[in-house]
């Protein structure tokens, strides 16, 4: 897929089918853009599950944190990616070992590796880069 140019009907499809969010990176700083991503797709029904490390069994607007995306109790329809681009190749192998494989790994703004994609894409999973829910939503689902 090209990623420099997403037609309107694949983000929408995207973000009215997915449920479930694995939030790679959430903060609890309520000034970090993960945080408040995180409280926008809450207030829009979708339920989310926090990953981080370092804020593993804490929580993070009402949710508990995980410390990997295998931990996450439940299989996620998407991943969406708090990280830094070097790392969303580590993302996509994490992913791809999970027993049911999200349906989409979704890099926020500046989160882009194009190789990754196309390991996530040949395994069947859509991708979305260098994109924000909380900017697309409004944008095309509200």
């Amino acid at each position: 897929m090209n990623h420099d140019h997403y037609d309107n009907a694949y983000i929408a499809d995207i973000l009215r089918t997915v449920k479930t969010i694995a939030l790679l990176g959430a903060s609890p700083n309520p000034d970090r853009p993960s945080n408040r991503v995180m409280g926008f797709l809450l207030s829009k029904g979708y339920t989310v599950f926090p990953v981080n490390p370092g804020q593993a069994g804490k929580q993070i607007q009402g949710q508990t944190v995980y410390r990997t995306l295998s931990d996450v109790p439940q299989p996620v329809d998407m991943v969406d990616v708090f990280r830094a681009a070097e790392y969303l190749d580590g993302v996509v192998d994490e992913a791809l070992a999970l027993e049911t494989l999200p349906k989409v790994i979704w890099g926020q703004l500046s989160v882009r590796d194009d190789r990754a994609a196309a390991r996530a894409e040949a395994a069947g999973i859509k991708v979305v880069m260098d994109r924000c829910p909380a900017i697309e939503y409004p944008r095309l689902v509200a």
